[in-house]
Order: structure tokens, then C-alpha cells, then sequence
């Protein structure tokens, strides 16, 4: 009996295996190559791989023999900054066919807004609104970088930035997490292509993780204090989208978030990046961002900096060496075991593979990428016309007349340097189209630069420009920032235009010539000086190559400023950090209760005065507000409709306004949806951007539109970390910007 029961076991055993082996299976090749590559490393091959290596973007000079010999020795995973295509391809043949392994290297660089053909700079994209825009620049960034073996680059940034102050708001989406989401996924898209294989590809890396731009008093590199439901409502959706969207690569940010540095902070790279967003690519660090927990004071030596970016889950380490200096002999310690070093490989590996360097390590003979190819160059043209801002308009001043004589002035008027932006390494001057250069074409057009340049506070230049403008009909003011102004390590405390150019604006006022203040500068200035005596104000950022011949057509007329603000405009430093979606307080600020410091009489009783949450001296509202943006015509809202009174969890609210072109030229419009939980067991925001809807319309068209506010897009993370939809009273605003817009409620059930 036990005989014929061992029988029996031995052939469902061998039934079973067989079933097993025959079955069809889906096998996963890249993770197979992965596991056979893995095992024929050694452990200082597989340290290799973690190490970034090259040079600063300023370094121009010849490769030298010891670098050479570290790719050769497996002690080089991925190359940045090398700008010399025979130096790629060289150190690339010394990766694949000297190493013992044969592994390749990618190539990488920071191609942020273009790399020859320059876009507007991220923050003038962003204020487009408009997600074409944004994946034509990430595709004619990787058509062309990609040309010259770059195959990586460190964008798009996705860091919401509140507080104008910081630098790299230049380089920011703006304030929105909805906004930021959407132009997270254009990037990807435009960066990666249709296939991370196609050699006309780059892999992006989203940056930085996490909350950089919540850097206290938008100093660069600071701490970043938020709770873990802001964290998650507001600072996390752009990168879960690029993650969605198939992001290859992340980079851990400089600060320190809650007191831990992000790029040794485990809760941030591992529990939220990793198990929640179900990244699966690879980490890289900032620039030294390892070392740099050193004097944060949460690493009390390079070794223990290694330690902590290795089990936290950083997986690549940019230009510092700890994990070369010392993973070695953490690992064989068993302070950190090796398994933590393989998965780190392992991620690493996968995106070579994806990228199909293994097949194709070379950049192929017949690559399309062309430089300043007409395409590209239509391309950055139209971005920068979707990217204008305007801001004021009184009486119609634009656009202006073909009559008119104009005096173009200012100090960034003829700059070809500074019209680029920050972040143009690979961006040349020479190929730059000024405003100057444009408004040649314009006979009735003279021309005196009056300020050398932005920060110039010379004036002996002022009685000539005084002179020429009393002779023209109309003044063109170029003014802002120089590129060098914003940026990386480029914080300012006092945001106004430096320099004389407010003293250079009052003199030409003073002339009773109306002015034209366009401004080219890497976040919103505080212009609230010159604002009154300037007849119409255009925010042009800094608009990129094509920069000139877009402005100039948006400011004659045959095109029209495209662009809304993607970030609250401040009336002065003093309010910041500044946003629309804000808490309401128990005291919610309103122009009822506001009093102004001068409208208090003198030896007042001290008491509050009714006032609420403002400042004495600048009110509650800002200059201008999130999402603002004038046209040449005008519009319309009325007719607010929603289909139902309440919502259940499974079902929908359609929305209808009726949207009018109350002008005489045909016009676009941006229509934003905002929602607003009433009441909610942690305080919501008085409004949220949740949709909106780019409309062209005739003069005197009108049309209804349609919005359909799902269940989904009422739900927020709480105190505990747990995404919630709770019942109770929503309030819907549709408008123009985040503060002109027409309301109505709901009840969520």
C-alpha cells in the first residue's frame, strides 16, 4: 500500500513538472540579463556602476588618462558633462570593448529648456498652460542632445515653488501640483520618446526629490519643513505623473525634509518613492549631495554618509565618492549587506538595457538630430508666444499701431546672452534673435539701450534715452534680470528690478509718452513701484532663441500673448511665500475688514481693529493672481449650470458655463475649474485647480463648455497618510484666473 502511494506521488509530482515546463511562459529577458550580468561582477564592479563621474559644465579640457583607465577598470557607471562627441565615443568604446565586462556608459547632461535650440525657460513654459508646448521642447531637447551621445538628462524639474525669492522658480512648473502633474507627463513623454530604445531618446530623471521648493525663505538649499498631508496633497502629484508616465531616473533633492536629508532619507526613497509610487527605475543623488549630509550634521563622516544614501535607497552617486571610498568595507563589515548593493545595480542595469545601450552603446551614423532645425526653431518661436504674460493693458495700448513711432529701450532689449535663461550650457548667443534684432524690421523703430545691463546703476546714459523717447510716439521698455540673476544658488531677498531701471522708467514717464514694461527675468519681479506710471506690462521670462521675433509679433498684433500665470504674483517680497490655494484661518482676510497702516488714526486704541489675515501695508491680495492672463480681447462667463445637486462616489457632476467673446478680435481663452472641500476633517484649501480648458473664440462667439467634476478629484491624503473622500459641501468656481470666477455648490453623499 505505502509502495503504490509513493507511486502515485511520483507521478503527480512528474505531471505537475511537466505541466510547469510545458506550459507557455513569459519570460522577462531584461531582468535574465540582469541576473546573468550580476553574477560575473565583482563587488567593485558592481560599485562601478553607482559612481557618476565627469566634470563641472564650465571643465572644456582634454580626457585624461587616469579617467580613461577608471572606465577601463569598471569603476565608471554613467559620464556627465562630457561635451566632446570624440570624447564620448571614445570612452564608450573603452566601456564596451576594454572593460572586462563590456558595460556601457550613459552619457549625461543638464538639458533642461533645449540644448541648442533654446525654449522659454521652464517657468515660461509652465505658463502656457498648455502640454504641446511643454513635450516639443522635451522632444527637440532629446532630438538634438541626443545627436551628440547624450542619452540622460536632469529634467524635468517638478519641484512646486511658492516663494519667488528661490532661484530655481526659474526652472519650476510654478505652484500648482495640477498644472506641474500635467506638464510632468508632456516632459516625460518629449524626453523619452515612444520607446527609451530609440536612439533619438534621452531617459529624463524627475527632480528633486522631495519638496526643494518649500526651502524656508526661498534660500537655496535650506530646509524644507511640511506635514506628511502636504507633502502628499501638494509636493508629490508632478512626480507620481512622471512616474505614471514611465520617468527613468529620479534625483534626490539637497534639503533636508523634516529634519532628515532627502538623499539619505529612507521614509522618502523608499517607503513613499519605491512602495507607494511604484518607481522601479534608478536614484541618483544632486550634485554631492551624499557628502553634503556632512555639514547638514546627519553624517559624521563620508563613510557614514555612504552608509545612509545606501540604505535609504540611492542607488547612483553624482561626482561625490563615498560609496567608491568606503561600500567596499561596508559590506564586508555587514553594516550594509549585499543585497542592498545589487538591487542598487540592478536598477541601474535596467535602465542601460531599456535605453538599448548594450545593442547600440554608439550614436548611429544616421541620427536626425539637426541642430537649429526649422521645425525646432517653429517650435521655440510658438512656445514663446504661448509663454507671454500680459499683465496690463490700459486703454489698449497693445497691440501696438503700425503709425506709431516706437523708442525700444531698456537694458535686455538687445541681449543675447541673457534672453536664454539660466540652465543653456550648450545654448549659443550668437544664434539669438533679440527684441533689438527684431524690431529692426520696423522702420518707424529707434533704439538706445539706457542701462548697460540689468543690475547697471549708472545713469549718464538717461538724458539721451529721455531725449529719443520725447520724439516717439510710444516707449518698448526691456527690462528684468540677467539669466546669471536666477537659477541654481540664485536666491534673492529683494525681487524688484535691480539696478536704476525704476529711477529710467520714472524719467521716461515723465516724458507723458505712454510705456510698454516687458520684463525678462526668472520669477515674478516686484514691480509695484512702476506699476502705476507703465500703460501695459508684459511678462516675457526669458523667452529663449526666438525670443525676439515672438515678441515682437505678440506686441504688433499679428499674434496674441498666450501665456497665464503659473505662479501668484507678489506685490512685493514681503508676502512671500505667496499662493493661491491657501488655508482659509479662522480669519479669513477680506477688503470688509481689511485697514490699511495709513488709514489708522494716530494713538489709536490698541485692538485688532477687525482687521483678519493680512499685512497692515500690502492687504491679502497679490499683485496678480495664479492663473491671470490678459488678451487682446475680452470674455465673458455667465450662465454657471451644474446638472445635479449632490454626488455619489460612483458617479459625476457635469458643469456648464457659457463662455463669451465680448471683443472685436478673435481671442483665446484658458477657462479654470476649481473645487473646494467646505468642511473636511483636516482644512482644505479655498480653492483648488482641477481642470481647465483652452477655448478659441470669434468676436461676439459664443460657446457653452463643459466640465464633467468626477469623485475622484475630491479626495485628499489626511493627517494619516490615507487617501479620503468624505462626504459634505464642494464649492465649484470657473473663471478666467483664481480669483475672478463664478461659484456654486454641491453635496457630495
Amino acid at each position: 500500500m505505502k509502495t503504490n502511494r509513493l507511486a502515485t506521488r511520483l507521478v503527480l509530482v512528474t505531471a505537475c513538472f511537466l505541466m510547469v515546463c510545458c506550459a507557455p511562459k513569459k519570460i522577462n529577458q531584461e531582468e535574465q540579463q540582469i541576473e546573468k550580468l550580476l553574477a560575473q561582477m565583482t563587488i567593485d564592479d558592481k560599485i562601478g556602476q553607482t559612481a557618476l563621474r565627469g566634470t563641472s559644465s564650465r571643465v572644456k579640457g582634454a580626457l585624461s588618462e587616469e579617467f580613461k583607465q577608471a572606465v577601463r577598470d569598471g569603476q565608471v557607471g554613467s559620464v556627465l558633462n562630457v561635451m566632446n562627441v570624440e570624447y564620448v565615443k571614445e570612452l564608450q568604446g573603452i566601456a564596451v570593448e576594454e572593460s572586462r565586462l563590456g558595460i556601457p556608459l550613459i552619457f549625461a547632461r543638464d538639458v533642461i529648456h533645449g540644448f541648442k535650440t533654446i525654449f522659454p525657460i521652464p517657468i515660461g513654459l509652465a505658463a502656457s498652460w498648455d502640454e504641446q508646448t511643454a513635450y516639443d521642447c522635451a522632444r527637440v531637447s532629446a532630438l538634438e542632445a541626443s545627436s551628440q551621445g547624450i542619452r540622460w538628462t536632469f529634467a524635468p524639474m517638478l519641484d512646486i515653488a511658492r516663494d519667488s525669492r528661490w532661484g530655481r522658480v526659474a526652472e519650476s512648473p510654478g505652484e500648482d501640483p495640477y498644472l506641474a502633474s500635467i506638464l510632468a507627463k508632456a516632459y516625460i513623454r518629449g524626453f523619452q520618446g515612444d520607446s527609451l530604445s530609440d536612439p533619438r531618446s534621452m531617459a529624463a530623471c524627475a527632480k528633486h526629490f522631495l519638496a526643494y521648493g518649500a526651502a524656508i525663505g526661498g534660500r537655496d538649499y535650506n530646509s524644507a519643513v511640511i506635514h506628511n498631508a502636504e507633502m502628499q496633497n501638494i509636493y508629490l502629484p508632478p512626480f507620481k505623473a512622471a512616474i505614471d508616465a514611465g520617468a527613468a531616473t529620479i534625483m534626490s533633492s539637497f534639503n533636508d525634509v523634516n529634519g532628515v536629508p532627502a538623499t539619505g532619507n529612507k521614509f522618502i526613497l523608499r517607503d513613499i518613492l519605491r512602495d507607494q509610487l511604484g518607481f522601479n527605475g534608478f536614484v541618483v543623488s544632486d550634485w554631492n549631495s551624499v557628502t553634503e549630509m556632512i555639514p547638514h550634521g546627519f553624517a559624521a563622516n563620508e563613510k557614514e554618509a555612504g552608509k545612509l544614501s545606501a540604505m535609504a535607497g540611492l542607488d547612483m552617486e553624482m561626482t561625490s565618492a563615498a560609496y567608491q571610498n568606503h561600500l567596499k568595507q561596508l559590506i564586508e563589515t555587514g553594516e550594509v549587506s549585499m543585497d542592498v548593493l545589487d538591487d542598487m545595480v540592478r536598477n541601474i542595469l535596467r535602465v542601460k538595457i531599456q535605453l538599448g545601450l548594450f545593442k547600440a552603446p554608439y550614436i548611429p551614423d544616421n541620427h536626425p538630430g539637426q541642430m537649429y532645425a526649422e521645425e525646432s526653431m517653429k517650435a521655440a518661436y510658438d512656445a514663446a508666444v504661448n509663454s507671454f504674460v500680459l499683465l496690463k493693458n490700459d486703454n489698449n495700448l497693445l497691440p501696438l499701431k503700425a503709425e506709431q513711432k516706437i523708442l525700444l529701450t531698456g537694458p535686455l532689449a538687445d541681449a543675447p546672452h541673457d534672453q536664454l535663461g539660466t540652465w543653456t550650457f550648450d545654448g549659443d548667443k550668437a544664434r539669438t534673435v533679440t527684441v533689438k534684432d527684431a524690431f529692426e524690421q520696423n522702420a518707424s523703430t529707434q533704439f538706445i539701450n539706457g542701462l548697460e545691463y540689468s543690475r547697471d546703476n549708472s545713469k549718464k546714459q538717461f538724458q539721451a534715452t529721455v531725449a529719443k523717447a520725447k520724439k516717439s510716439d510710444v516707449i518698448v521698455f526691456v527690462g528684468g534680470e540677467e539669466a546669471i540673476l536666477s537659477g541654481e544658488a540664485h536666491s534673492r531677498a529683494d525681487i524688484r528690478l535691480p539696478g536704476v531701471q525704476e529711477e529710467l522708467l520714472y524719467e521716461l514717464s515723465q516724458t507723458g509718452k505712454p510705456i510698454v514694461l516687458v520684463i525678462m527675468a526668472g520669477r515674478p519681479i516686484n514691480i509695484s513701484a512702476v506699476l502705476p506710471f507703465v500703460d501695459a506690462v508684459m511678462m516675457a521670462w526669458h523667452p529663449g532663441t526666438l525670443g525676439g521675433p515672438a515678441l515682437y509679433d505678440v506686441l504688433t498684433g499679428s499674434r496674441e500673448p498666450g501665456g497665464r500665470l503659473p505662479i501668484t504674483w507678489p506685490k512685493s517680497a514681503g508676502q512671500l511665500p505667496i499662493y493661491y490655494n491657501q488655508k482659509n484661518t479662522g480669519r479669513p482676510a477680506d477688503k470688509e475688514s481689511f485697514v490699511h497702516m495709513d488709514d489708522i488714526p494716530v494713538g489709536a486704541w490698541q485692538s485688532s481693529l477687525g482687521n483678519k489675515s493680512h499685512y497692515l501695508d500690502a492687504g491679502f491680495l497679490p499683485a496678480f493672481p495664479f492663473g491671470y492672463g490678459l488678451t487682446y480681447t475680452s470674455f465673458d462667463y455667465s450662465n454657471l449650470l451644474l446638472s445635479d445637486t449632490t454626488m455619489n462616489d460612483a458617479g459625476n457632476i457635469k458643469m456648464n458655463v457659457t463662455l463669451t467673446n465680448t471683443g472685436s478680435r478673435k481671442g483665446t481663452e484658458i477657462v479654470q475649474l476649481y473645487l473646494q472641500d467646505q468642511t473636511a476633517s483636516l482644512t482644505r484649501p479655498v480653492k483648488e485647480l482641477k481642470d481647465y480648458q483652452k477655448v478659441t473664440l470669434l468676436a461676439n462667439e459664443s460657446r457653452v463648455i463643459e466640465f464633467n467634476i468626477k469623485a475622484s478629484q475630491l479626495t485628499f491624503y489626511n493627517n494619516d497618510n490615507k487617501k479620503v473622500l468624505e462626504p459634505g459641501v464642494f464649492n465649484v468656481f470657473v473663471g478666467g484666473n483664481s480669483l475672478h470666477v463664478l461659484s456654486d455648490s454641491f453635496c457630495f453623499e
